[in-house]
């Protein structure tokens, strides 16, 4: 298999890709011009306008089909893959039990202005997320959830007085990466905060998160759209617990 690829479309390796954006332009054929001026651009060609749509005073949401001339090396895409096996609930509890002799603390929350829980609860919450059930269910697991809106103070006093092993953060809110500036903030607070030996691992997730960061946000790890509750446990299990 070849590791320079295309986007297909309609046939293999035609180049077509669809794309979406939104203008602050009244819904016009002026505002459709404008959209396909930007897909030229961008290096569509040709392209054409499939759907427009009045957003609101003064704006319009485009969707654009059309073809491009670059090629994808796959060899050359960095991620961040899992180092780690995927363990279930019983496998995590017994390596917990076995290799901590007490329960692992874990505290969680939602910091800044984000108000948006969604992501953290679907970690931590009993209940989970598409059937799989939250760190809450592990028995070997003390869970601590902050919920929203927590500050960065807040965090660090939460994450002292509960003994912390790990502090999970979910951000959501990205206008400004405003996910970004509050995880250093965050980062920078523990280390002020606490020695290197008692400081607890720092794990933050959310949609709009590069996983490559983590060593530049000065956290241990990234989880991006889509991460189970069960990879985050295994996770902590191989990050915390001694073979």
């Amino acid at each position: 298999m070849s590791d320079i690829v295309r986007p297909y479309g309609d046939t293999t390796g035609d180049g077509m890709v669809q794309l979406s954006f939104t203008l602050p332009l009244a819904h016009d054929k002026r505002a459709e011009g404008a959209a396909l001026q930007l897909a030229a651009k961008m290096g569509m060609d040709p392209a054409m306008l499939v759907h427009s749509k009045q957003m609101g005073d003064g704006f319009t949401f485009f969707v654009v089909y059309g073809r491009v001339n670059h090629l994808v090396d796959v060899s050359k895409v960095e991620v961040v893959e899992r180092d780690y096996p995927l363990l279930s609930a019983k496998e995590v509890n017994t390596a917990v039990k076995r290799g901590l002799r007490r329960k692992l603390s874990v505290v969680g929350a939602c910091i800044g202005t984000d108000a948006h829980t969604v992501g953290i609860d679907a970690i931590l919450n009993v209940k989970g997320i598409a059937g799989e059930k939250g760190l809450e269910y592990y028995r070997e697991l003390k869970v601590t959830n902050l919920g929203a809106q927590v500050t960065v103070p807040e965090l660090v006093a939460a994450a002292q007085r509960e003994r912390a092993d790990a502090v999970l953060v979910s951000q959501v809110v990205t206008q400004r990466d405003a996910h970004l500036h509050n995880t250093r903030e965050m980062s920078a607070a523990f280390r002020e905060a606490l020695p290197a030996d008692r400081r607890p691992l720092l794990v933050v997730g959310g949609p709009r998160f590069d996983e490559t960061m983590a060593g530049e946000l000065g956290v241990d790890r990234i989880f991006g759209r889509g991460t189970t509750p069960g990879e985050v446990a295994s996770y902590l299990v191989h990050a915390l617990v001694a073979a």
